[in-house]
This record gives C-alpha cells, sequence and structure tokens, in this order.
C-alpha cells in the first residue's frame, strides 16, 4: 500500500498545502489513489471475514503456518515496487523531523506494548504478542490514512521507509529486551527471519521499479488489493492456529490493542506538537506511530512464539485501520 506517494511537498506544508496532489500523482496517480483509498476502506472488513473464516474453519487454515513468512514477503515485496527514489530523498531533506518520528515510533509503542502488557497482567504469550506489535515497524496503510487526515504524506512516506529499512537492526534487540521477561528470545534468529521476509523482498521490489518502471506503472493499482489480501490470508491463518484460545482470551486482547493503538495514535500527534513540527507533520506522526506492521508482527509471533502469540497481531491488523480511518475523518473534517 505504499503506492501512496508524494512526489513534490514543501518542507513545512501549511494544512491546505499539506492536502497537495494524492501521494502518488502522475499521469495516471488518479486511478492510482482511487483504488488505494478503496482497499484501505475495504480492508477492515476483508480481514474481519479472513479471521471469521479462520475461526469457523480452523482445521482447513491451520496448517498453513508455514506459509505466513512466504505471504509477508509478498506484502514487503509490494511496497519495494512501490517505492522511489524520492522516499529516500525526502530523508536527506528533512532529517530532523524524520529522526524524530523514528525515535518515537520505537519508543512509545514498545514502551507502550510493555506497559499495557504489564497494566492488563498478560499471560507470557499474549504479553510477548503485544511487546512484538509494538516494536515492528510502521504499517503498510499508514501513508493513506495520511493522505485521507491532510496530514503531511512526505514525512510519513519518510519515517515509514527508514522504520522499515532499520527494523531487522531494532525490532530483535526491542523484542529482547521488552519481551524477555515472558518468553526466550532468540533475537538473532528474529535478525534472519526480518531480513529475507522485510528487507530482502523490499529492496527486490525497489529494484525491479528502477528496472522496469514504465511497467510497473500499470501495475501500481492493483498491488493495494494484493496486499490486502496477502494480509487477509496472514490473518486467516494466524486465527486458525489459535482458534481455541480465542474464545477465552478474545475479550482482553480486545482491550490490549485498543489501549495500545489509541495511546500510540495520541502520544504520536503530541511529540509532533511538542516539538513544533506543525499540524500536518503531527498528523503524519500519529499514524506512523500508532498504525504497526502488524502481518510482520505475526508471522514474528507465529515462528518465534505460538500461534497464540500472533492473537494480538492479528486483532490490530483489524483495529488500527478502523481507528485510522476514523482518526483521518476526524482530521480531516476539523482542518476544514
Amino acid at each position: 500500500m505504499r503506492e501512496q506517494r508524494a512526489q513534490q511537498y514543501p518542507e513545512e506544508p501549511p494544512d491546505e498545502a499539506a492536502q497537495g496532489k494524492p501521494p502518488g500523482s502522475s499521469a495516471d496517480g488518479g486511478s492510482q489513489d482511487r483504488s488505494a483509498r478503496r482497499a484501505v476502506t475495504v480492508f477492515p472488513v476483508l480481514v474481519l471475514v479472513a479471521g471469521a473464516l479462520g475461526l469457523v474453519m480452523p482445521g482447513t487454515f491451520a496448517g498453513g503456518g508455514d506459509a505466513v513468512p512466504y505471504l509477508l514477503g509478498i506484502v514487503m515485496f509490494c511496497m519495494g515496487v512501490t517505492m522511489t527514489v524520492d522516499d529516500f530523498k525526502g530523508v536527506a531533506k528533512r532529517p530532523w523531523a524524520v529522526a524524530l518520528g523514528l525515535v518515537a515510533h520505537y519508543v512509545i509503542m514498545p514502551g507502550l506494548g510493555w506497559g499495557v502488557a504489564h497494566a492488563l497482567d498478560l499471560p507470557p504469550q499474549l504479553a510477548a504478542g503485544v511487546i512484538l506489535v509494538g516494536c515492528a515497524p510502521s504499517g503498510t496503510a499508514s501513508n493513506v490514512v495520511t493522505y485521507l487526515a491532510r496530514g503531511d504524506v512526505a514525512l510519513s512516506v519518510s519515517v515509514a521507509t527508514v522504520s522499515t529499512v532499520v527494523a531487522p537492526l531494532v525490532t530483535p534487540p526491542l523484542t529482547l529486551l521488552l519481551a524477555g521477561e515472558y518468553l526466550p528470545v532468540d533475537a538473532g534468529s528474529m535478525v534472519a527471519d526480518i531480513l529475507k521476509t522485510v528487507l530482502l523482498p523490499v529492496l527486490a521490489g525497489l529494484v525491479v521499479r528502477l528496472l522496469a518502471g514504465r511497467y510497473v506503472t500499470r501495475a501500481l493499482p492493483a498491488l493495494p488489493w494484493l496486499s490486502a489480501l496477502t494480509i487477509a490470508a496472514i490473518v486467516t491463518v494466524v486465527v486458525a492456529g489459535s482458534a481455541d484460545a480465542i474464545k477465552s482470551a478474545a475479550a482482553l486482547v480486545m482491550l490490549a490493542v485498543f489501549l495500545h493503538n489509541g495511546l500510540g495514535l495520541g502520544l504520536g500527534y503530541a511529540a509532533g506538537r511538542l516539538f513544533r513540527l506543525g499540524e500536518p507533520s503531527s498528523r503524519a506522526l500519529s499514524f506512523e506511530i500508532g498504525m504497526q506492521n502488524s502481518g510482520l508482527a505475526a508471522s514474528l509471533a507465529s515462528a518465534h512464539f505460538s500461534p497464540l502469540a500472533a492473537l494480538p497481531a492479528a486483532i490490530f491488523s483489524v483495529w488500527h485501520n478502523v481507528s485510522g480511518a476514523l482518526a483521518a475523518a476526524w482530521f480531516s473534517r476539523r482542518g476544514r
């Protein structure tokens, strides 16, 4: 879903300018933008249906756990294909704002995950899963939601790009530090998994974009749907693997996810205002911090902990898109 790109944005856009052109606007950016917005709108419903399938027919899908890393690789490849060199140039143009967003992301969400796990006295598997969600990079729909919120899309793209690239170096040690008290964490193996399922597919997609940009551009409107369907498949498998536990733990996990996501959105916005980044940039940080790559968290939890530990990521995958869409609507209405 990273096809939502800002080709040219001022370094500090005012509220009206922050709307600008839709991310990725170009000769055929209009259809690309409409496709992305439809995908984000439909995505929560799609994931809900996928989760229901896993819950109703666990025997059919529970055996697909081995496919989760490959499915995540498809999502990350789609992200890489939608990246451009301008995404990386944006980091150099605004290093302070991007650095603030990156540090806030990897401080606020992991800390909130640890705090929520302790406050709710979650069982070890669920606590580790919530913390792992917090240690993941930015979510794949954050750029689109930032655009719908009339936020600073250029900053959103830059923070999301950097948080994904540095994930192999940051996510495993953070998980070891915060979740190690609950379950054993093999940080070295986790680094290898993130490299294989995140960084390498993203780089492969970026190379394909550079070498075959003309052909890739024609396929861009379909990529949000491919990503959405693939993430839905991940959720189906994850829910099927822990279907029995969901009946007894779902309410507690939902409360943990609501608190984690809601506080992340609020503190992300507050961080932008505290450091005087301006309203559009503060909105961007709200979504870059509050929305997580829950597909990666689900994959890592299934591989390194258990299907039950992946349950928070599965629920987060649905809820952060719902809450993000609601927050974007509120921001947009408030901006007018």
